[in-house]
């Protein structure tokens, strides 16, 4: 099967910019509800991702923090614990599982390692329930 089947592309994430600062992620995840979210840099390749305890132990960690200082602190300062790890769109469906096995999303990467868009564990459980 085509993984692009499960696609959510790119238009439809929410995502942050490697540039955007540690208040628009927050704000971003915030109003989005995600407990993660993708980093893309602005040529559009997939640069890691990020997720709430990142945020939290970010700001323990290194920031005496308030809102307003947050919005001159760059997403690219706060260290990362791990990545999703993305999968190229010529993937197969194993390679695809096999990552969701460990990540609740899945970023896509097009033939240039552009990020082009996610696969949701949620979306390939809700095709396997349905197959059965």
């Amino acid at each position: 099967m085509n993984i692009l089947f499960f696609l959510t592309p790119k238009s439809e994430v929410a995502y942050i910019n490697d540039d955007d600062t540690l208040r628009q992620a927050l704000e971003k995840m915030e109003h989005h509800k995600y407990a993660a979210v993708p980093i893309i840099n602005r040529q559009g390749r997939y640069v890691g991702t990020l997720t709430e305890g990142d945020l939290l132990w970010g700001i323990k960690n290194k920031f005496n923090l308030n809102l307003k200082e947050a919005e001159r602190i760059p997403v690219t300062a706060i260290s990362r614990r791990s990545d999703n790890k993305p999968i190229s769109v010529s993937s197969n469906m194993e390679d695809l599982i096999g990552k969701a096995l460990n990540q609740n999303f899945v970023p896509v990467l097009d033939d240039q390692k552009n990020f082009i868009g996610i696969i949701t564990r949620k979306d390939i459980i809700k095709y396997l329930v349905k197959e059965r």
